[in-house]
């Protein structure tokens, strides 16, 4: 199988595949490769953090045309996958010099499913694009084309939760993945002060939780699968359910908008999270660290491109104003994309930099430790 993800979380994919029971797990760029039976397929799209979709690989070959395509396509018995009657998908990929329009791929492949079904039984499933019966994946590197179904359906950052977005929401699979880069484990408190919608609370208290990732969703593309095994996936998704702890973390969410933290309610009550998350309409530039012991702070402060903001330099300088001044003995951690304006205006010195994708956007992940006095005064005591 393979399990697609956000650039720079490769490495936290493949540690949660491996803690997750994984066999032979391999590290791509945006991918990791792995095996496993029917069952650790549904438990993994039940209960990965950092992956967008899975996808289980029916047949390679080598291709250099449309037309070849076409060909060994015809050659799958997509009875096996998908009753005439059924309704399918195609996306593509391809990078390779023979094939540049993969939209042209897409269409190529449907026409062969959909002839493969003609010729054998007189007539051919129809295409739905929004609500396949099954998703078929074409991709094609230099000459070697891989055909696999997908077995997420909609990508698995589509939580089920969140019903109520702000202006720029954070994806919940980058969401997660920031928040495992931060260190966090739930034995700490955690602090999102400019919280938005809620997703970076949410997440946070489902790995403090260890609460699957995708438990709130109402469906999986494998759940129209010929062989889907009812009996089996409600024995993974109790099995799961078991391993569920309270924790007794701490986290709080800010934001200075009444309309963010009417959404962020919501979709902490969605989430059925409101025990463990606490939601405050304050201004973070006004507040000061409330709680004791270990606290990491993490934040998708607005970067300018999708969020206005009057005057970049005075915004993020009061940032670092604000956590040197109210929040010591921290970790604070945030993500943007403004790394001249932005970055260079908070003041403080970056403990570690770590370069990940915001949609199309280039963010850097950065780190600031917050000691109390100076950090040789730290290791002077």
């Amino acid at each position: 199988m393979v399990a697609k993800t956000l650039f720079g979380f490769e490495e936290l994919l493949a540690k949660e595949l491996t803690q997750l029971g994984a066999q032979k797990v391999e590290q791509g760029v945006r991918v990791v490769s792995f095996m496993g039976d029917k069952g650790f397929m549904y438990k993994a799209n039940l209960a990965l953090r950092t992956t967008v979709r899975i996808l289980i690989p029916i047949n390679s070959f080598k291709v250099n045309s449309e037309t070849e395509l076409y060909n060994q396509l015809l050659k799958i018995e997509w009875d096996e996958y998908l009753n005439v009657d059924g309704t399918f998908a195609v996306d593509a990929v391809a990078n390779s010099d023979n094939f540049t329009h993969s939209h042209y791929l897409a269409l190529k492949s449907k026409d062969a499913i959909a002839d493969y079904f003609r010729n054998k039984f007189g007539k051919r499933p129809n295409v739905d694009v929004n609500h396949p019966d099954l998703q078929v994946n074409i991709h094609i590197q230099k000459d070697v084309c891989t055909v696999s179904l997908d077995s997420s359906g909609d990508s698995l950052h589509k939580r089920g939760y969140r019903s109520a977005t702000n202006i720029a929401p954070i994806n919940e699979v980058l969401a997660a993945g920031l928040v495992l880069l931060s260190g966090y484990d739930g034995t700490q408190n955690f602090i999102d002060p400019m919280c938005g919608s809620g997703t970076i609370l949410i997440e946070a208290a489902m790995i403090a939780n260890n609460i699957p990732a995708n438990l709130n969703r109402k469906e999986f593309g494998f759940e129209k699968w010929n062989d889907f095994d009812e009996n089996l996936f409600a024995t993974i998704r109790n099995s799961l359910l078991k391993k569920v702890k309270d924790s007794n973390a701490v986290i709080i969410g800010y934001d200075k908008a009444p309309s963010a933290k009417r959404k962020a309610t919501d979709n902490v009550e969605n989430a059925h999270l409101e025990d463990f998350i606490a939601l405050k309409q304050a201004d973070f530039f006004h507040t000061e660290k409330e709680v004791e012991g270990k606290t990491i702070i993490l934040f998708n402060p607005p970067y300018g491109e999708r969020l206005e903001i009057d005057d970049v330099p005075a915004f993020y300088k009061e940032i670092g104003d604000t956590l040197k001044r109210s929040y010591t003995n921290t970790n604070a951690w945030l993500i943007t994309s403004d790394f001249e304006k932005g970055l260079k205006s908070v003041g403080l010195r970056t403990s570690k930099k770590i370069k990940v994708f915001n949609g199309k956007l280039e963010c850097r992940l950065v780190n600031y430790e917050m000691y109390e006095g100076s950090k040789k005064a730290k290791y002077s005591k």
